[in-house]
């Protein structure tokens, strides 16, 4: 299965990253199970995620998923209240007014689904599905993802369907080895900005596994 992310060469991920590429927003939490030379099996903590499906060619699905998404976390939601960014947040859904500006995690997700793509981004900690405001626009929505386990194979270079397919077979290998049960489809994590250098990039395929 390929995973669309020439698209995201584009994407402006640039509020919380240096000029040399590191990330300094929030990650989403996890505890490490297990570590084996660049292949870790994670527990991942409950966490909500705003998402949108692109059903659309490969080159194109990324910057239309992205400005969907980046307009939400921006403001385009129906919390009634302005609150700052560097504090906690809680805001009441179905007010009217100014969109509440949520900080932005890493990182940014994207699946293959049927023939379009689906885009998630992660919304930090301490939102639930009830406190996070709703998405003005229609085509994005949000959801509880509960607690998991995931495969996951961690590599640098150039974003691109050779690179991620090759990873991609080299983590099913590694998690048939370990006598794990993949139970969803491959995904892709980014997380740094465009004009980070290929050999400092932080790229992953994740699998959620039994």
């Amino acid at each position: 299965m390929r995973l669309s992310i020439s698209s995201l060469i584009t994407l402006p991920l640039i509020s919380g990253c240096s000029v040399f590429g590191v990330n300094t927003v929030e990650e989403a939490a996890y505890d490490v199970l297990i570590t084996e030379d660049n292949y870790e099996l994670r527990l991942y903590e409950p966490m909500v995620v705003a998402e949108t499906y692109i059903e659309d060619d490969f080159d194109k699905a990324g910057n239309q998923a992205f400005r969907k998404l980046f307009g939400y976390i921006s403001g385009d939601n129906t919390a009634s209240s302005e609150i700052a960014m560097t504090a906690p947040v809680i805001a009441n859904p179905g007010g009217s007014g100014k969109g509440e500006k949520i900080d932005m995690t890493v990182p940014v997700l994207e699946q293959k689904n049927d023939q379009g793509w689906r885009y998630m981004f992660v919304l930090p900690a301490g939102y639930s599905i009830q406190t996070a405001p709703d998405p003005s626009n229609d085509d994005v929505i949000l959801a509880s993802q509960p607690q998991k386990r995931v495969a996951v194979i961690r590599y640098s270079g150039s974003w691109n369907e050779e690179a991620i397919d090759e990873q991609t077979i080299q983590l099913k290998h590694w998690i048939a080895a370990n006598g794990l049960t993949p139970v969803s489809e491959p995904r892709w994590a980014g997380y740094n900005p465009p004009w980070t250098l290929p050999f400092l990039r932080r790229n992953e395929v994740m699998i959620d596994v039994d």
